[in-house]
């Protein structure tokens, strides 16, 4: 396919894909065998080994320990955020203190730590590689994504080689995917239930300005909990114990509940089933029935949680269920008929479901990139911000500058002074959320305004401005009106990765891009000649006898070649061993080539076929 200009991607929890628009119509990028999503898995090797997607998913059973699923759920949190889910996570997940006091959390994995920006960003340069690496992205977000995590997602974007043009909720670019801003006029809910969060946004379009009213939702809320219900069930039969974070039999549970679920969407019941045997531990097996009954009850309050927060963005929006036009489902969640009725229901209409649940988004972000850089939709997105947005004042109260539901992008300015006599310096603490004590709120980072004349305490008046971009991050501003002094920073929130560190990354991928692709090509070369070589074996044994003595011999010494290079790493030497392979097998390819077309045609050879014949 022709590299196209810029793509919309959807980082997911459970699956990413690309998409761009062509001829005017929003297509999803498909690989060879027509598959468009990938699956947001990586497996880390001790000997650098990374692969990502379906080839890590396909190692997670075999090899869990270095194989890590829904990366999304760890970015911009911190490790008291992730305390429900550890006993669930068969990795060491730390946070490393920085010398100027930032959290930056890592996961320990493949013989090295990783920040989740870093995972976040193999995934999407594995999107970008399908799409045929452009340079240029849009990239969605869940709409109640905060500050931090927004931040993280950007991040991980520019460390995957991405100018990340605009960060777009989630709900809103399922939105234009449906071409719902082409209605005229009128107001939607959209119901974003995916493996690792929910989002309910209500928007209103009117005169082709398509504005988000409210938003609300969940970031701990999605199928992965889905499955842990399913896990809890099993490991509660079987009385294993979770606390000794056993990889394994982790990822097996894991495994199964995925399935079970999924086929609980389309039977009435379905079979939990783990069979473990060998290693260390002794055998394990365990059976057992579901029905779609059972499955409904166990997901029923994770149900009625995401209807509280439709509830909540309808009450911010001024609206009740009735005034809702049209009703969207996006994710792959949503697919369970249990959310399809709930959400029917709740609404009183029948929700659009004519588009994958899966791809939606990704053609909607593709939209809005198409939107961006051509100009040839008169059309305004106007998003919000999800979660209010503070100072720390005296007493450990927010003050709260810019509050959740605001339209971006979003300035707002309030002034301060100084508490004490001949002060010289203010600093200002951030927080995000809803409640009115900072140690109810998320601490995003210090601000520091230096540089303030000595004067007596509450004669300096400074100025502090919040600005929220159309991505939903957060510049702050100050300036002491008296003097002049001033200064301003993007909040770097206080558990994430430093621009300085972003920058090293990034440069870390371009310096060692030819490493990279030695590495690559490493594995796919002793990937096929491990192919090779069973496949040799296999004919040996099916008509090796009939080869002359020395043929057969050059065979056993080139494959013994072979298997030495497969166990080496040098490029050069791989290659020469599998071509060298590959000629001396060709005679054993031949006659057997030739067995199976005498017994098919009876008596000719294959090189005496015309092409019609075969």
């Amino acid at each position: 396919m022709t590299t196209p200009p810029v793509v919309g991607i959807d980082l997911g929890t459970t699956f990413s894909l690309a998409a761009f628009v062509e001829n005017g119509r929003p297509v999803v990028v498909r690989d060879a065998a027509g598959a468009a999503l990938v699956p947001s898995c990586i497996s880390l090797h001790d000997d650098g080994t990374v692969l990502v997607g379906s080839a890590a998913k396909e190692r997670a059973l075999s090899d869990p320990r270095h194989t890590i699923f829904s990366v999304k759920r760890l970015m911009g949190r911190t490790l008291a955020d992730l305390k429900k889910e550890l006993e669930l996570i068969p990795h060491q997940i730390v946070e490393r203190e920085t010398a100027d006091g930032r959290k930056v959390l890592h996961v320990a994995i493949g013989g090295r730590e990783w920040t989740p920006e870093e995972l976040s960003a193999l995934i999407l340069k594995e999107v970008r590689k399908r799409a045929g690496n452009p340079t240029r992205a849009v990239v969605t977000v869940p709409a109640y994504f905060g500050d931090s995590q927004r931040q993280a997602t950007r991040d991980a974007g520019r460390i995957a080689g991405l100018d990340v043009l605009r960060i777009v909720n989630e709900p809103t670019a399922a939105a234009l995917a449906y071409g719902l801003d082409r209605r005229g006029s009128g107001t939607v809910a959209v119901y974003d239930l995916g493996g690792g969060t929910f989002d309910c946004s209500v928007l209103s379009l009117a005169e082709g300005v398509f504005k988000v009213l409210a938003t609300n939702g969940d970031t701990y809320l999605g199928g992965d909990d889905f499955d842990r219900l399913l896990m809890h069930v099993a490991v509660k039969d079987m009385g294993v114990d979770l606390a000794a974070r056993d990889a394994e039999l982790l990822q097996h549970l894991r495994d199964a509940a995925e399935r079970t679920k999924i086929a609980l969407s389309a039977n009435e019941r379905a079979t939990f089933t783990i069979s473990l045997s060998g290693g260390l531990r002794p055998p394990l097996a365990y059976s057992r029935d579901f029905t779609r009954a059972e499955f409904e009850e166990l997901i029923r309050p994770l149900i009625d949680r995401s209807l509280e927060r439709c509830r909540a963005a309808l009450r911010d929006a001024s609206l009740t269920p009735a005034q809702v036009d049209e009703v969207v489902l996006v994710g792959g969640s949503t697919r369970i008929p249990y959310v399809r009725k709930r959400v029917g229901e709740f609404f009183g209409k029948t929700p659009h479901t004519g588009l994958n649940p899966d791809e939606v988004v990704a053609l909607g972000a593709a939209v809005q990139a198409d939107i961006l850089t051509s100009g040839r939709r008169d059309m305004l997105l106007l998003d919000v911000v999800p979660l209010s947005l503070g100072i720390e004042t005296l007493g450990g109260v927010v003050d709260k500058l810019i509050h959740r539901n605001t339209t971006v992008p979003a300035r707002a300015s309030t002034r301060y002074t100084t508490g004490i006599d001949n002060q010289t310096a203010i600093l200002l603490n951030i927080y995000q959320g809803e409640r009115e004590l900072t140690k109810d709120c998320r601490f995003l980072g210090t601000f520091k305004l230096s540089g303030i004349p000595p004067m007596p305490a509450q004669f300096a008046q400074v100025d502090v401005t919040f600005l929220v971009n159309q991505d939903g991050i957060l510049t702050v501003s100050a300036k002491e009106l008296r003097s002049g002094a001033q200064a301003q920073v993007t909040v770097q929130p206080a558990h994430g990765l430093t621009t300085a560190e972003v920058d090293r990354l990034v440069n870390d991928s371009i310096e060692n891009a030819q490493e990279d692709f030695t590495a690559r090509r490493l594995i796919e070369l002793r990937n096929k000649a491990e192919t090779d070589l069973r496949a040799t074996d296999k004919l040996l044994a099916q008509a090796g006898d009939k080869l002359p003595p020395a043929q057969r011999d050059a065979i056993v010494k080139s494959g013994a070649a072979l298997r030495s290079a497969v166990s080496g790493t040098d490029l050069a030497t791989l290659q020469a061993a599998l071509n060298a392979h590959v000629s001396t097998t060709n005679p054993l390819a031949t006659l057997v080539m030739n067995e199976v077309v005498n017994k098919r045609f009876g008596g000719t050879n294959a090189e005496n076929l015309d092409a019609d014949e075969v």
